[in-house]
């Protein structure tokens, strides 16, 4: 897993409703990656069903949240429908898992993304990164941990 201190690799992903997003867009942010296994999982639905309620304290801390998996943008928006989230959704899908794979979240095994959280600061650096035990959904709490840890260093 991509490690605190190293150069986030930039990405030029589309969302759920095929807009182009690229993390240097985002440069002078915070930046919380969220990489999760799939769209419509138990698992994935309650991870960001959490960060949806979380969502106005984030975004009041200055984070802007990015979830990526490598289901596709048509997938993603009914997804998020589903949900009824307003967290972005970007398709890591062609070529799949590329940007999974530069951040060291990938697993071969299954062809997914591992449930992983990367803040990246607004200089375009790691600043914190999580890699989740399987099934466990990482809470919300974490994500301010390290967003506090940020704004003290």
């Amino acid at each position: 897993m991509i490690e605190p201190g190293t150069p986030a690799p930039d990405f030029t992903l589309p969302d759920q409703d095929g807009n182009e997003v690229s993390l240097s867009d985002l440069r002078g942010r915070t930046v919380v990656l969220v990489f999760y296994p799939a769209d419509f999982s138990p698992v994935c639905t309650d991870q960001l069903s959490v960060y949806q309620e979380v969502l106005p304290e984030l975004e009041r801390r200055g984070a802007t949240l990015l979830g990526i998996s490598v289901d596709g943008a048509f997938c993603h928006k009914a997804f998020r429908q589903h949900l009824g989230t307003s967290i972005p959704l970007l398709a890591d899908f062609h070529p799949k898992g590329e940007v999974a794979k530069r951040y060291g979240v990938w697993s071969e095994d299954r062809g997914v993304a591992v449930r992983a959280l990367v803040v990246i600061e607004p200089n375009g650096m790691v600043g914190w990164s999580y890699m989740s035990p399987p099934l466990e959904v990482p809470g919300a709490n974490l994500i301010f941990d390290a967003l506090d840890q940020q704004r003290a260093a």
